[in-house]
């Protein structure tokens, strides 16, 4: 009893067959979804195994899951469940959610990283305002020695007002 290849599909046929674009299987294959296999000359080519996990790839990005929770899904079998569908085993799941928390904590640190980082820059960016302002002010012809001396007073002023604002109790 000889086997039959597999048959193989080029990017465009598999595209046709699953209806989306060419480029939306490279465009997993690059983010390491999906790895075809090669001709002699390096086109890329799709078996059935592609085609399902392609189609499961699909079917999890339009109930909303990210490609991350797709990863994460993908690194997982799937057992045979009720009415014939396969499914993922309570440990599956739990490996699958452990990693997305993980994944979510990550980027959580990553949010709080980038706020501190914001609110720096909105300080440094006040700061300028200050110095653009003098600048500015001193093009227009006014008196340095008027305007450095009211730079001082409105630092003073910001000084006290912060100070303050730290020893009120929250």
């Amino acid at each position: 009893m000889s086997q039959e290849p597999p048959v193989l599909l080029t990017v465009r046929d598999a595209a046709e067959r699953l209806n989306v674009t060419p480029r939306t299987l490279k465009y997993y294959e690059e983010r390491g979804l999906v790895t075809p296999t090669r001709s002699e000359g390096r086109y890329r080519l799709y078996d059935e195994n592609d085609l399902e996990r392609f189609g499961r790839i699909l079917r999890l990005r339009s109930l909303g899951f990210s490609l991350h929770g797709i990863m994460e899904m993908l690194k997982r079998p799937l057992e045979p469940g009720e009415g014939g569908r396969n499914r993922y085993s309570t440990e599956s799941l739990q490996e699958i959610r452990n990693a997305l928390t993980q994944q979510a904590s990550a980027l959580d640190a990553r949010i709080e990283a980038m706020r501190r980082e914001l609110k720096e820059a909105q300080t440094l960016k006040s700061e300028l305002s200050h110095d653009l302002d003098y600048v500015e002010r001193r093009l227009a012809g006014e008196n340095a020695d008027t305007l450095l001396k009211q730079r001082r007073e409105a630092h003073a002023k910001r000084a006290l007002k912060k100070s303050k604002t730290r020893d009120e109790p929250a």
